[in-house]
């Protein structure tokens, strides 16, 4: 009985002042917790008990006050209910009234970059977790291998050779929290060896390039031309960011003649290629572009994620890199895992139990219709708008007619349509002629939405 108070019950923060009488102070600082807004009408309370035995106050000083605070109006207390926050409006103090006004959410999202959450397989991930942790040793749930748990980087090095053309073993693989964390990770490595610029594409993603400025890295934009990309000469960069399966946002696939000369580059100079395969899985047209890193697994860096496949939430992403990396990758990322292990067994039993491949198909067949449906409206409403990098990914880019992308994308957003213009993801460096065009993902909507987003679409279009 003497520990009983540490086991039952509700926590309940406060501080009673008690200049009046400890009873006072008591019910002056729960009034003042119930006006302040910090306990919500029908916060249920702690007995009057287990908070004394909390406080080290009799029970009669807290029943006392919970009496004097019903009495008032503060708290409500009915039998078998126990005692809770009366429902009331609860003025709020003036500094804290005062706030900014909060925009509102956009009526369709077309930013590229996430996939349909709706369509997240719930069922088969929990069924995974629930395999997952019936078989994980009691040391799994330790700080780990900082590499992250062998189940699923052997999971995942089967998994990336079948479907990718990776040459990867478990050692060689890392574990990371998404595709920003490898980044850094990589940024810190790079730094070390003497790396000062990385290359990376005209077109892209400013947080990439911002991640490599914070860990003291330069980037120079490399050039463009109507066949895609050329990184074959990337000057004095010690390292080239690519994304050669399908570039993102231009959607185009590097050319195999240019796919070999980054690699004689890389071969020769010493450097590195940073291959990002942020939509690998997600081909319609024509047999996946396999990964680059298949050519020279000594000189290139793969990096995947599950955020396009399943949901950036999961917070999930992997390196697979050269022998002589390995170990200055994992000595980088720190001393223990820092990728939620739970999740880890989950995506590798989701992967070994073949679930992850069903889910690819199904959503591959979802995200082919979306597209379908995307280059057909625009073709019928907009005929002198070209749809451009649809072959693969969860986006494609609308040529614009010259002069009307800036337009196009301020009429969109009076019209609660949030979506991207090309010159959003132009490196300011680029040299290559700007372009008018938007890029539009259409994997974020759930099914429900995508007729309302594609008409929405098609009213902003010239």
């Amino acid at each position: 009985m003497a520990n009983q108070w540490a086991t039952s019950g509700v926590d309940l923060h406060l501080e009673p002042h008690a200049p009046g009488g400890l009873r006072r102070g008591l019910t002056d600082a729960l009034r003042d917790a119930v006006r302040s807004g910090r306990l919500g009408p029908g916060t249920r309370l702690p007995s009057s008990r287990s908070l004394a035995a909390d406080l080290g106050v009799a029970r009669n000083t807290v029943a006392e006050s919970y009496a004097d605070l019903v009495a008032e109006g503060w708290l409500t207390a009915r039998q078998g209910s126990g005692t809770r926050v009366a429902e009331r409006a609860v003025v709020r103090p003036a500094d804290t009234a005062r706030h900014r006004r909060v925009p509102g959410r956009p009526a369709y999202d077309l930013i590229p970059g996430v996939p349909d959450l709706a369509a997240f397989p719930r069922a088969e991930w929990l069924k995974a977790a629930r395999r997952a942790l019936a078989a994980a040793p009691f040391d799994a749930l330790g700080y780990g291998d900082p590499r992250g748990r062998p189940e699923l980087r052997t999971a995942l090095a089967g998994y990336l050779a079948r479907a990718r053309g990776v040459r990867a073993t478990p050692e060689n693989v890392v574990i990371t929290a998404g595709f920003a964390h490898a980044l850094r990770v990589l940024g810190t490595v790079l730094r070390a060896r003497g790396t000062r610029t990385v290359a990376v594409e005209s077109y892209g993603l400013d947080v990439h390039w911002n991640l490599l400025r914070d860990a003291g890295l330069a980037t120079a934009a490399l050039p463009y031309d109507d066949l895609g990309t050329d990184p074959g000469a990337p000057g004095g960069a010690g390292a080239v960011l690519l994304t050669p399966a399908h570039q993102f946002p231009m959607g185009t696939a590097l050319r195999p003649d240019r796919r070999a000369a980054v690699v004689d580059w890389a071969r020769r100079t010493g450097g590195l290629v940073l291959e990002d395969d942020y939509d690998g899985e997600f081909r319609y047209d024509r047999q996946p572009v396999g990964a680059l890193q298949g050519l020279d697994p000594d000189r290139v860096v793969y990096l995947g994620t599950a955020s396009k496949s399943l949901a950036p939430g999961l917070r999930l992403g992997w390196m697979v890199l050269p022998p002589s990396l390995a170990e200055e990758a994992t000595a980088a990322k720190g001393h223990i895992d820092t990728c939620g292990v739970l999740d880890q067994l989950t995506l590798a039993e989701f992967l070994a139990s073949g679930a992850y491949d069903r889910h690819v198909r199904s959503a591959r067949l979802r995200y082919r219709r979306r597209r379908d449906a995307l280059t057909a409206a625009v073709a019928e409403r907009a005929p002198e708008v070209r749809v451009t990098g649809i072959a693969a990914g969860l986006h494609a880019v609308l040529r614009l007619p010259p002069g009307t992308e800036e337009p196009v994308v301020r009429a969109a957003a009076w019209q609660g349509l949030a979506l991207h213009g090309l010159a959003h993801h132009r490196h300011p460096e680029a040299t290559t002629r700007p372009l008018d065009a938007l890029v539009v993902g259409y994997g974020t909507p759930p099914d429900s939405a995508w007729a309302g987003a594609l008409e929405a679409l098609c009213r902003v279009l010239p």
